[in-house]
């Protein structure tokens, strides 16, 4: 597995992101068996494991907690706060909740779930509008010098939003939905990383799924899985959105690889300071996402790419509207 940097901090070019095993596609997966997943990702060379106390809530936090206990010195963990969640029931109790007081009470549940002692890079979830960013940031860099937290990030946040933690705590990095499934992140957010030398984590880097092509207009979820309520999975959308998964097929057959492996390729492509979080419960699906690292783009697939893929207009939004207001803070 090759290593990049999110600012100072190494981790493996593909991190693992662990939300589906615990929520929000379906029932959770078997504890046990995800216990291997995660270890068997770790001998694979993943050293990065993102999950949040949202994730059930509380569910996933324990069950990587317990996964990487055996190897916790040689892997980077990355939780996030940022949702009103009561922190003794895990009970949600609606909208965000950011205020410091709650930060820090939250910390240190994650501490004990995730059996350590300090978290390696903590996101705030969603910006918390009744809460300024500088004060978030400052519980954060009081956490950090306290050493219970040892890097800090935001997740789904403007630009001004970036600049203004920044300035008070050092971001080491932030994550967004980025993908061939929605390039919107271009536009502003990269760009700003690039000249503040912060870090991005590209999560649902595969659509959601979509860009594995094993999802069509036919495709039933499970009822309790989210993708039933995004705009950009109705069966209408899927079935005109399936024309950039035939175009991503089709670049994939050239370079002896999978839809997948393409479409995280191409990420990793983009930038030597992304590092994409693919999740998975499935063994033999993370085999093919970490084969991404070594299938190589040159500027010519790029290009190609690019433009291709690019001229393709997308169908639906990428989250409902409730969860879209929560974006872009």
């Amino acid at each position: 597995m090759k290593v990049r940097k999110l600012a100072d901090l190494e981790v493996s070019a593909l991190g693992l992101g662990c939300m589906s095993m615990s929520a929000l596609y379906g029932p959770p997966a078997d504890k046990a068996e995800m216990i291997k997943l995660i270890r068997f990702a770790h001998d694979k060379g993943v050293t990065l494991f993102d999950t949040a106390e949202a994730y059930g809530p509380f569910l996933n936090e324990g069950l990587l907690g317990e996964a990487v206990a055996p190897i916790r010195d040689r892997v980077v963990i990355a939780t996030k706060f940022g949702f009103d969640i009561d922190p003794e029931t895990g009970e949600r109790r609606g909208g965000t909740n950011s205020r410091p007081d709650h930060i820090k009470t939250a910390v240190e549940g994650m501490l004990k779930r995730l059996r350590t002692d300090r978290i390696d890079m903590l996101y705030q979830h969603r910006v918390d509008t009744a809460v300024p960013i500088e004060d978030v940031a400052g519980a954060v860099k009081d956490l950090i010098a306290a050493g219970k937290v040892k890097h800090f990030g935001l997740s789904e946040a403007s630009v001004t939003t970036i600049r203004k933690a920044h300035a008070v705590q050092p971001l080491t990095a932030v994550q967004s939905e980025y993908s061939l499934f929605w390039r919107g992140p271009e536009v502003e957010l990269l760009p700003a990383l690039e000249d503040l030398g912060i870090g991005f984590v590209p999560f649902s880097p595969l659509g959601a799924g979509f860009l594995t092509g094993k999802i069509d207009e036919n495709t039933r979820f499970d009822a309790t899985d989210f993708r039933n309520t995004v705009p950009r999975f109705t069966p209408e959308a899927r079935k005109a959105n399936f024309l950039l998964v035939d175009e991503l097929k089709k670049i994939a057959e050239t370079k002896n690889a999978t839809p997948a492996q393409v479409a995280l390729a191409w990420l990793l492509a983009c930038k030597p300071w992304i590092v994409p979080i693919p999740g998975t419960t499935k063994q033999h699906r993370l085999e093919e996402n970490v084969g991404s690292v070594d299938v190589e783009l040159c500027e010519t697939d790029m290009n190609v790419i690019n433009t291709v893929l690019g001229s393709i207009r997308i169908v639906g939004d990428r989250l409902p509207e409730a969860a879209l207001k929560m974006t872009g803070r």
